[in-house]
C-alpha cells in the first residue's frame, strides 16, 4: 500500500529518531511512503521504509529501488553503503516498523481539534462494523477509516497515516496476535469511542487464556472516553469493570437484555430474511430492521448504533440506513469473464486506498496483456474532484493501464485529467454504461471493476462473468501465501523453494497460482508435462519452471517457451542431446532425477558411472539440478529408509559434481520432508500440497490455513414419505417421513461415487448431513431432516475449513490429492485476495 503524506526528510529523523545517514534530494510534496518493493508506483516521490521480520529482510531491495528511481530510504541496516545510493534521502533507524509506528503516532497527534476516532478491536466484526459505520455515517461525516482489514502491526499505522485536513471521523480497527502488541497500537489509533467486538476463538494459541486476550485488547481504550460492550458475555463484563475502576474517566456503553445496560435489548424478532432489534435508550425506544438473520450481524447492528446514539445521529433517516446494510466483501475475487477475459470484482467500495490495493493485483496478473479499469466516482473523499482525480489519473498512468472506463457524474466532469489514455469512455450511471457495453467488444483483457456500492457495479461485473453452473471452488490466495512463508520460516535463508504447480496446481488453477507464487519469491516451479509449462508461459510467468515428464514429441515446445526438462533415463538424455545438436543449441539447462528407493523415474544407483561418462564432455546440456524424491518422508517408520535415501543421494550428488567440476542445485525435501527432515533441505525443497494447507505433520497442519472451499447450492427441495426410496438404483429407502435436498455437484463435478450412501456429508447451516443415495453425474441428494431456515438456493459446503479435505478424504476412502485434483474443470474457480 503506498500512502500519501506530507512531511520533510528532517522531520521524518526527527519524528522516528533515527539519524540521517545521507541527504541529497528534497521529499516532493506528496510524499508516498512504502513497504513493499514490489509495489512502488512513483519512484521519485517515494519514501521507502525497509521492513525486516521473520519472513523477509527488505533492506535487500534497496539497491534495486534506487536504480529505479527511489531516492528516500528509511533503513535499520547500519552497514548500508550509502556510496551506492549517494543520491539518495537514507535514514537509520534501530527498528523500521518502530519507526513506521512512531511517524504514525505523531501524525494522529497533530489531528485532535474536531476529529473523533472510533477504534475497535475484537476477535469477530471488526472489518465488518467499521464498514457498516462508514456507510450509515458517510453522509455526515468526511470519514478516514482502516482499508480493507487493516489492522496489523504495520497496517494500523499505515491507515492511521491516511489521515487529513478534511476528516472529521476516522475509524480504524486493530488486530492483535500476542500479548504487549496493543501498546504501540493505542498509541497510535488514540481512539475517542472504542468498541469491543465479539471475543472468539481467533488467536487463542497466542494468549495464556480468554482472560488474558480480553485484558490486552483492552488496552486500546485506556484513553477513550466511552466504550462500547456487550454486556452478556460475562467474562467480558467483568474485565471491562475491572478495568474501569483503573481508568475511571472511561465511560461505559453496553447493550445486552440486562437492565442495567446504557441500551438494552428489548426483542430481536427474525423472520426468513431480516431482523427487527428493538432497543431502550434513555427512556426512548428505538427500532431498527436490519437484512440478515444471524447473530454476528445482530451483535454488529448493535455495536454501530451505539455508536450513532453517542454521535446523536438517531434521526429516523439515519437509523433507516440499517436496512440497507449489506455483506462486506473483504475480498478481490479473479473470476473467469466473457470473451477469455478475466474479471477482478471489487464492485462494493470504492476509494484512494483501496483502488491502490485493487490496482496492485490487477497488476500481478499476466494471463491477458490488455489491462482494463471500471470505476465509478469515489464519494465523500473530502478533496477537490480536479486533485483527486489527477492523483487517480496519475496512479492509472504508472500502473500502464490499457482502457479506461470512468462511471459517474464527476469523474464524467473531469474526463480531461485522462486525456493521456489512448482508450477511454465515460458514462454518468452505471446503466448508461450497460446500455452500451454490448458494443465495446471486451476480449482477451483482464477487468478491474471498482465502483461504489451506491453505483450497483455487481450488474456490470454480472454481466462480464462467465456463466457457469453454482458448484464453485473458491482460491484464498492470502492462505497460499501464508503457507508459503509458514514453510520458508523452517527453511535456511539461502535454501531456495520449487513450488508444485503439476496437475493444474492440484486443482486450484494454473496461471492464477503460479503467478501468486512468482511474487511472492517463490525460485522454481515444476510441472508434470510440457503443454502445462507452455500454458503458464503465454500467461507471463517468468520464473525457471521444471518439467517432470518430457518426451520426444514435446523437445520443440520446451526450447521454444525456454522450459527446463528433467532427465531420468538414457534414452531421454540421448534423444534431448540430439535434438540440441541438430539445433545447435549448447548449455542447455537441465535437472537430473535419481532414483534413491521410490522406483518411479530416475537413474539407479548402478547407473551414475555411466551417467557421469555420458554427460562429463558433452557442452550441449548445462546440469541445472539433480534431485531425488522421498518415499515415504511423512511416516516416522520408515525414517531410516528415509536417511537411506539421502545418503544414497548425496552419494551420487558427489559423482556427478566431481565428473562436471562444477555446482549445481541439489534436492530431496518434499512438503512433508521441510517440516519433519529439515536437516536434508540442502540447496532447494520442492513444495506441493502443503501451499494448499495440507500437511501430514500433525504439528505443521495446525500452522496452515485452508486454500480452497468447494461449495454448490440447492437446486430443489423435496418432502417425502416413509418407505419412498431415493436415486438410482432405489439404494436409499426412508424409515420416516424425510427432506431432501438436491444440490448441484455430482460425480461428473470431482464428487467420488464412493461418498453416496451415507459415506460423505455436507455442511448446511453450520450441520453435517448426510448423502443419501447414490451419487449421480451432475446432482447429490442430501437429508436435512431437521434442519430449520433452509431455502432453495442455499450454499452448501463440500469441503473448506469447516470442513477439512482430508476427512472428505477419508470418507472417500482415498487421499486429499485425488480429491483436489479430481473437482473438474467445469467446476468455476474463483480466486480471491483478503
Amino acid at each position: 500500500m503506498n500512502v500519501s503524506f506530507h512531511y520533510t526528510i528532517e522531520q521524518i529523523e526527527n519524528i522516528t529518531k533515527g539519524k540521517l545517514a545521507n541527504k541529497n534530494a528534497l521529499i516532493p510534496h506528496p510524499a508516498y511512503l512504502s513497504l513493499d518493493s514490489r509495489k512502488v508506483v512513483f519512484p521519485d516521490s517515494t519514501i521507502f521504509f525497509a521492513i525486516r521480520n521473520q519472513h523477509q529482510n527488505a533492506n535487500l531491495f534497496i539497491e534495486n529501488l534506487y536504480k529505479n528511481g527511489v531516492r528516500n530510504f528509511v533503513t535499520d541496516d547500519e552497514s548500508i553503503d550509502v556510496k551506492k545510493i549517494s543520491l539518495a534521502n537514507v535514514i537509520v533507524v534501530s527498528n523500521t516498523i518502530s519507526a513506521l509506528q512512531q511517524l504514525a503516532a505523531f501524525h494522529r497527534n497533530q489531528f485532535k481539534k474536531d476529529f473523533c476516532v472510533v477504534g475497535i478491536t475484537g476477535s469477530n466484526g471488526k472489518t465488518v462494523v467499521k464498514e457498516w459505520l462508514n456507510h450509515l455515517l458517510e453522509e455526515d461525516f468526511v470519514i478516514v477509516r482502516s482499508p480493507k482489514s487493516f489492522n496489523s502491526q504495520i497496517g494500523v499505522p499505515l491507515s492511521v497515516l491516511n489521515i487529513n485536513a478534511t476528516n472529521n471521523l476516522g475509524v480504524f480497527e486493530a488486530g492483535i496476535s500476542l500479548p504487549g502488541e496493543m501498546k504501540m497500537l493505542e498509541k497510535i489509533i488514540q481512539p475517542d469511542i472504542g468498541i469491543l467486538t465479539n471475543i472468539g476463538n481467533a488467536h487463542d494459541e497466542g494468549f495464556k487464556n480468554r482472560t488474558q486476550k480480553i485484558r490486552e485488547k483492552l488496552i486500546l481504550f485506556r484513553h477513550a472516553k466511552q466504550l462500547i460492550y456487550c454486556a452478556d458475555d460475562e467474562d467480558v463484563h467483568d474485565e471491562i469493570i475491572s478495568f474501569q475502576q483503573k481508568h475511571p474517566k472511561l465511560q461505559l456503553f453496553s447493550w445486552g437484555s440486562k437492565s442495567f445496560n446504557s441500551v438494552r435489548v428489548q426483542s430481536v424478532k427474525k423472520n426468513n430474511s431480516s431482523s427487527e432489534i428493538e432497543t431502550l435508550f434513555q427512556k426512548k425506544s428505538y427500532t431498527v430492521t436490519i437484512p440478515f438473520t444471524d447473530e454476528a450481524s445482530v451483535e454488529n447492528a448493535l455495536n454501530c448504533l451505539c455508536v450513532l446514539m453517542i454521535l446523536n445521529k438517531t434521526d429516523k433517516e439515519i437509523l433507516e440506513r440499517f436496512n440497507t446494510l449489506y455483506p462486506v466483501a473483504m475480498r478481490l475475487e479473479l473470476k473467469q469473464g466473457i470473451n477469455h477475459c478475466t474479471i477482478i470484482n471489487d464492485s462494493y467500495s470504492n476509494d484512494l486506498y483501496s483502488l491502490n490495493i485493487a490496482l496492485d493485483f490487477l497488476k500481478q496478473q499476466k494471463q491477458n496483456s490488455v489491462h482494463t479499469v471500471i470505476l465509478s466516482d469515489i464519494l465523500q473523499s473530502g478533496r477537490k474532484a480536479d486533485e483527486l482525480y489527477h492523483e487517480i489519473a496519475g496512479l492509472l498512468r504508472q500502473n500502464k493501464i490499457d482502457h479506461f472506463f470512468g462511471i459517474g457524474p464527476e469523474i464524467f466532469s473531469v474526463q480531461n485529467e485522462f486525456s493521456f489514455l489512448k482508450n477511454k469512455l465515460f458514462f454518468k450511471s452505471a446503466d448508461d454504461f450497460l446500455q452500451n457495453v454490448s458494443s465495446l467488444n471486451f476480449k482477451d483483457e483482464t477487468i478491474l471493476v471498482k465502483g461504489a456500492r451506491q453505483f450497483e457495479f455487481e450488474k456490470i461485473s454480472h454481466f462480464l462473468e462467465q456463466k457457469v453452473h453454482q458448484t464453485v471452488l473458491a482460491i484464498n490466495l492470502n492462505a497460499l501465501v501464508y503457507n508459503l512463508k509458514k514453510y520458508k520460516e523452517k527453511l535456511l535463508p539461502a535454501t531456495k523453494i520449487m513450488a508444485m504447480v503439476k496437475a493444474f496446481s492440484y486443482g486450484s488453477g494454473s496461471h492464477e497460482i503460479a503467478s501468486v507464487l512468482e511474487y511472492n519469491k517463490a525460485d522454481y516451479l515444476a510441472v508434470a508435462y510440457a503443454d502445462e509449462g507452455v500454458e503458464l508461459r503465454k500467461a507471463g510467468v517468468r520464473l525457471p519452471i521444471m518439467i517432470l515428464n518430457v518426451d520426444s514429441n514435446t523437445f520443440d515446445s520446451v526450447i521454444n517457451y525456454n522450459l527446463e526438462p528433467e532427465i531420468f533415463s538414457f534414452t531421454l538424455l540421448k534423444d534431448f542431446i540430439s535434438f540440441l545438436k541438430k539445433s545447435e543449441i549448447e548449455n542447455y539447462p537441465v535437472h537430473l532425477k535419481i532414483d534413491t528407493g521410490m522406483h518411479r523415474l530416475g537413474f539407479m544407483e548402478e547407473d551414475i558411472d555411466t551417467l557421469c561418462r555420458q554427460i562429463s564432455t558433452n557442452h550441449y546440456l548445462r546440469v541445472k539440478s539433480v534431485f531425488s524424491h522421498l518415499a515415504a518422508s511423512e511416516d516416522e517408520n520408515e525414517d531410516d529408509f528415509t536417511q537411506h535415501q539421502f545418503d544414497l543421494f548425496k552419494k551420487a550428488c558427489e559423482k556427478i559434481e566431481s565428473t562436471l567440476q562444477y555446482s549445481f542445485i541439489k534436492h530431496i525435501d518434499n512438503t512433508s520432508g521441510i517440516s519433519r527432515h529439515p536437516d536434508l533441505q540442502m540447496d532447494m525443497v520442492r513444495l506441493g500440497i502443503g501451499l494448499y494447507g495440507i500437511d501430514s505433520n500433525k504439528k505443521m497442519q495446525k500452522q496452515l490455513k485452508n486454500v480452497s472451499t468447494l461449495t454448490t447450492t440447492i437446486s430443489q427441495i423435496k418432502k417425502l414419505k416413509a418407505g419412498e426410496t431415493v436415486g438410482y438404483g432405489r439404494k436409499a429407502k426412508l424409515v420416516k417421513d424425510s427432506v431432501i435436498a438436491v444440490v448441484r455437484i455430482g460425480y461428473a463435478d470431482g464428487y467420488s461415487r464412493r461418498l453416496g450412501n451415507g459415506n460423505g456429508k455436507m455442511l448446511l447451516n453450520d450441520k453435517l448431513v448426510p448423502v443419501i443415495g447414490n451419487v449421480c453425474m451432475d446432482m447429490t441428494m442430501l437429508d436435512i431432516t431437521g434442519i430449520k431456515n433452509v431455502k432453495e438456493g442455499d450454499e452448501v459446503m463440500v469441503f473448506g475449513e469447516a470442513l477439512p479435505l482430508p476427512k472428505l478424504a477419508e470418507w472417500a476412502q482415498t487421499i486429499s490429492y485425488e480429491i483436489m485434483t479430481g473437482v473438474s474443470q467445469r467446476v468455476k474457480r474463483v480466486y480471491f485476495e483478503e
